[in-house]
């Protein structure tokens, strides 16, 4: 009779681990997950979905910010263009010797006179602190003294102020931009 008990046990042993293997490969491991507390393959799935959409609102957001960019240097080329067409003077600092001082901190500067002579540079100086303005030495390796006003990172806005300068008083004919690159 002892045998029976032990054979018995060992068969309902037997039953119980194909009835938890049947089980596991009809549920799959998301039973044994859901009763761990573990995340399931649906959990998972949704994480990996919501991941991959906020990298693509992060991706699009930078395509977006790229295209932005692409259009404001367009405008610039734009404006740049059209400012010399009307006998505007652009010029880049390598063109006048390059800069003696290491770095300009603005892209675009209104120079409304370049001169040789430092006296002559701070009489002009002088013309537009007075008019309002907060104007700039620019000095160049060539030895020449520019006087620089409206410091903008964008070609359009110095285009604009451009225009205003030359309606002011102290302004000579010939003023130009000067392209910090």
């Amino acid at each position: 009779m002892h045998r029976y008990i032990v054979f018995d046990n060992m068969n309902k042993c037997v039953l119980s681990v194909l009835l938890v293997s049947l089980m596991l490969a009809l549920t799959g491991c998301d039973f044994m997950r859901k009763l761990a507390g573990r995340p399931t393959s649906e959990d998972i799935e949704k994480a990996r979905v919501e991941m991959l959409l906020a990298q693509e609102a992060a991706l699009k957001q930078s395509l977006d910010s790229l295209k932005q960019e692409k259009q404001a240097v367009q405008d610039s080329i734009d404006a740049l263009e059209l400012f010399v067409q009307q006998g505007g003077t652009v010029l880049n600092p390598s063109k006048l010797g390059g800069l003696y001082t290491t770095k300009l901190q603005y892209r675009y500067y209104v120079i409304i006179g370049a001169f040789r002579t430092r006296s002559n540079a701070e009489a002009l100086l002088m013309k537009a602190e007075t008019a309002g303005y907060k104007p700039a030495l620019i000095s160049f390796r060539n030895g020449l003294l520019a006087v620089g006003l409206c410091p903008v990172d964008e070609c359009s806005s110095a285009v604009e102020m451009v225009k205003k300068i030359r309606q002011e008083s102290f302004c000579p004919s010939d003023v130009w931009i000067l392209v910090n690159e």
